[in-house]
């Protein structure tokens, strides 16, 4: 009696596959938030449905290629739920969705594309919230500064606290993942607050489409009447003299109102090879480094994922791949998100020797070529000690930091055990390379000048 109706509704729903696609995105939205779907789904319409497969159109390929990395299989298992007759889904690039007025011809070479139309602000991803970010002591004072500057910026009245906020680190060290919390919580909390967050290269681009076709002034007034302005990746102006001119008056008209500027790089604003005037401007707010993580945070950041997708893996593969993962973040979600997989679409028990075997290409691209020779004479020279010291007796401080900073280094870019790491350091036991570990881990995150010593060495040697 049930299968009869069944049949009749997947009959209805093929023949108004609008109303089946309301449906279907509602339910993601439910899932999502209103934010996440007006900024991702809200656009795309569906194309058609045929042969068991479902078309969906996006206007632009970016938003075409962001749902289908994010939340294309999601979308088909919702679908598949309402409607069994649909195995497969598909995206595709339909421009005419943004409903450009084609009936007005402009002059030739002015007309702007779909994509040049389109909001200043680049999308938000809904993953990076503070609620989801992992803090431990590599990042706890970039988070304390972000999640204060998201709460004065969304108070009634609004205020500003470190202008700029620069945040700088490593690759996949959390430095998006924050700046994306900071817009989150503001757009959520203050919705009528003008924020705007994209990346050096788009605010470069848009700069260069204003001149090219005349719009500087609307160009300035965009971005110059915002209540919090976002840069990513600041340090991709570098010898881009207009872009740099541009962006040093956008600064300075945004500073005089009192409003917010957040920035992030991959270096610090003393290293960025930019103007003078631009380095002492970036440097005037609170400057927050982001160090390389440790081996605890990078053990809670997998303990949570784990959560998020509600896996429960045996607690030795957790704590290899924290030992085994060490390059960045990204590639420790990644390498979880490979284990899952297998999990759940494999139905494999995952034991280290599986785990070991799933992420055999990740783990050798992670087993760093560094020697333990090379580190030592790296650090020798950038501490400006003889090579010797790295092995002698003396206790001195002025050899002792250098050889903690090495047995450090040691232990992060190579798959030398503590023993063996030790025996290197002219016979040491390895508790004494415990004692430098752990050592160097608390001086990174509070004398700034070690800290840059070793991420710069760090760089040096994994390069």
């Amino acid at each position: 009696m049930g299968e009869p109706a069944r049949s009749g509704r997947i009959g209805d729903l093929m023949d108004n596959p609008g109303d089946e696609w309301v449906r279907v995105s509602g339910l993601l939205k439910e899932e999502i938030g209103e934010t996440a779907y007006r900024s991702w789904l809200q656009s795309l319409q569906v194309e058609r449905i045929e042969a068991g497969e479902a078309v969906i159109a996006a206007p632009t390929a970016f938003l075409r290629n962001w749902v289908q990395t994010h939340y294309a299989d999601r979308l088909l298992a919702l679908w598949r739920s309402a409607n069994p007759a649909i195995v497969r889904l598909s995206l595709i690039v339909a421009p005419c969705l943004a409903e450009a007025p084609a009936a007005v011809p402009e002059p030739a070479g002015a007309a702007e594309t779909v994509e040049d139309r389109a909001q200043l602000s680049a999308p938000l991803d809904p993953r990076f919230t503070f609620e989801d970010f992992i803090v431990g002591k590599p990042n706890e004072l970039a988070h304390a500064a972000a999640r204060r500057v998201a709460e004065a910026c969304a108070s009634p009245n609004q205020t500003v606290l470190f202008n700029p906020l620069f945040l700088y680190g490593g690759v996949g060290l959390g430095k998006t993942h924050l700046m994306h919390a900071i817009a989150w919580h503001v757009r959520q909390r203050a919705p009528g607050r003008k924020v705007i967050y994209l990346s050096a290269e788009k605010f470069m681009y848009q700069f260069i489409r204003a001149l090219r076709f005349k719009s500087t002034m609307d160009f300035k007034q965009e971005f110059r009447s915002v209540d919090l302005l976002m840069i990513d990746d600041v340090q991709f102006i570098s010898g881009k003299d207009s872009t740099q001119e541009e962006f040093f008056h956008t600064f300075n008209a945004l500073v005089d109102q009192n409003r917010q500027i957040v920035i992030s790089a991959d270096k610090s604003p003393s290293d960025l090879e930019v103007e003078e005037r631009m380095r002492s401007r970036l440097g005037w707010g609170l400057v927050a480094d982001i160090h390389p993580t440790t081996y605890e945070l990078r053990l809670g950041i997998l303990h949570a994922k784990a959560e998020q997708v509600g896996v429960r893996l045996p607690q030795k593969v957790m704590e290899f791949l924290a030992h085994k993962i060490i390059s960045n973040v990204r590639e420790l979600e990644g390498a979880l998100n490979r284990i899952v997989a297998q999990m759940q679409f494999v139905g494999r028990d995952i034991t280290l020797e599986t785990a070991q075997d799933i992420l055999h290409d990740l783990l050798r691209a992670n087993e760093r070529r560094v020697t333990i020779d090379e580190i030592q004479r790296r650090v020798a020279e950038h501490f400006n000690v003889k090579m010797a010291e790295m092995t002698s007796a003396r206790r001195a401080r002025i050899v002792a930091r250098p050889r903690q900073v090495a047995m450090y280094l040691a232990k992060q870019l190579t798959a030398r055990s503590l023993p063996e790491i030790g025996r290197k350091f002219g016979g040491r036991d390895h508790t004494t390379v415990m004692h430098a570990v752990r050592k160097i881990e608390e001086l990174i995150t509070s004398d700034r000048g070690l800290g840059e010593d070793v991420e710069l060495l760090r760089r040096m040697l994994q390069n």
